[in-house]
């Protein structure tokens, strides 16, 4: 049967280490017989150039019919000045979570032993990391209202969002995270500023009463401010995180950095039913955009985990893992995570020593 893939490359760098991904999956298509169908669409600044608006109706349809989406990146300074934010091209990737409740976003922290050195830790320190965050994705403080900027009555200007989450919000984003953990090593640690944020009295109440349906799984609770110093000075300590929205979205960049790289993480958004919305951690990196330069592996690795997550293709998602831990072994390196002694090479590159190892 075949398999609908929505492919949005954005902007940025976006349509770069998307060309690879694509290149990736063509191989793993005829090689395992996946049946896979790719169709492009366009979201963020790209689609408000051609159509007006960064979430067009067409690309929405396209996101609702498709059976995974594969995203490379969107936004930069070109769309900055846009006084009206709905079209601003962020809109557009928060149109589609919100509108596709993917509201459970998996973001994997991984060190290839290969790039130990190209983490900023020692790398006694992060050898072996192997770190899951569970980030909730579609409420909190990003969706929250009222928000806006106000004129007070002074003159003054004040901006103001609101941080709220529902009950079911969190039992759901509680639960993908205790599987995820009974997956793992059954350890979860969940993250909140209960000492300060009521609705985070809140998510911890609802963590612990999830948690008693899992009671293999050991669940500790870390405030946020802690949990980031953590992460910085003994990563391994944790398995599974689980978290809000905002500081989902700020540890998990911290824990990219764990890695060597944050070109080197993907991600997957995923509903209550596994559909789901793949793509790198990092932005669309406008300076660097059209250099060649990009690291694509964190695109390429967003394909393996959408093989394994939304369509079940386990053993071709095993086979891309397997040919980025070859190429690493080859010693071939983008920029970002280059050292001495290795070899430096292209966006194009590093997506065609993939399908060479695939091969």
């Amino acid at each position: 049967m075949s398999k609908n893939i929505l492919v949005l490359p954005g902007d940025g760098i976006g349509p770069e280490i998307v060309t690879e991904a694509v290149k990736v999956l063509n191989t793993v298509n005829e090689k395992f017989n996946l049946g896979l169908t790719l169709e492009n669409g366009l979201v963020g600044g790209a689609a408000y150039d051609v159509h007006g608006t960064p979430l067009p109706e067409e690309t929405m349809s396209k996101a609702r019919a498709a059976d995974a989406i594969l995203l490379g990146a969107v936004g930069g300074p070109k769309w900055d000045a846009l006084e009206d934010r709905e079209l601003r091209p962020e809109k557009g990737l928060l149109g589609l979570r919100s509108g596709l409740e993917l509201f459970g976003n998996l973001r994997p922290a991984i060190l290839y032993p290969q790039l130990a050195d190209a983490s900023s830790l020692k790398p006694e320190v992060v050898s072996g990391l192997d770190i899951l965050i569970v980030r909730e994705l579609t409420g909190g403080i990003y969706f929250g209202k009222p928000r806006g900027i106000r004129v007070l009555e002074n003159g003054e200007r004040e901006g103001y969002n609101t941080y709220v989450y529902n009950e079911s919000e969190i039992r759901r984003i509680a639960r993908v995270a205790f599987e995820s953990a009974m997956k793992r090593n059954k350890k979860l640690c969940s993250v909140d500023k209960a000492n300060v944020l009521e609705v985070t009295v809140l998510w911890r109440e609802i963590l612990i009463e999830v948690g008693k349906e899992y009671p293999e799984v050991e669940l500790s609770h870390m405030y946020v401010d802690n949990a980031a110093m953590q992460l910085v000075r003994a990563p391994k300590q944790f398995d599974v995180m689980v978290t809000g929205n905002m500081f989902g979205d700020i540890l998990s960049d911290a824990a990219a950095m764990l890695t060597g790289s944050i070109g080197m993480l993907p991600s997957a958004s995923l509903d209550k039913d596994n559909k789901g919305m793949y793509e790198p951690c990092h932005g669309s990196a406008p300076d660097i955009a059209g250099q060649g330069i990009a690291n694509p592996l964190a695109t390429i690795l967003s394909a393996a985990m959408m093989l394994r997550y939304s369509l079940n293709e386990v053993a071709a998602a095993d086979a891309i893992e397997a040919a980025v831990s070859k190429v690493l072994d080859q010693g071939l390196r983008t920029g970002d995570i280059w050292s001495a002694g290795m070899e430096k090479v292209s966006t194009e590159q590093m997506g065609e020593a993939v399908v060479a190892a695939l091969l």
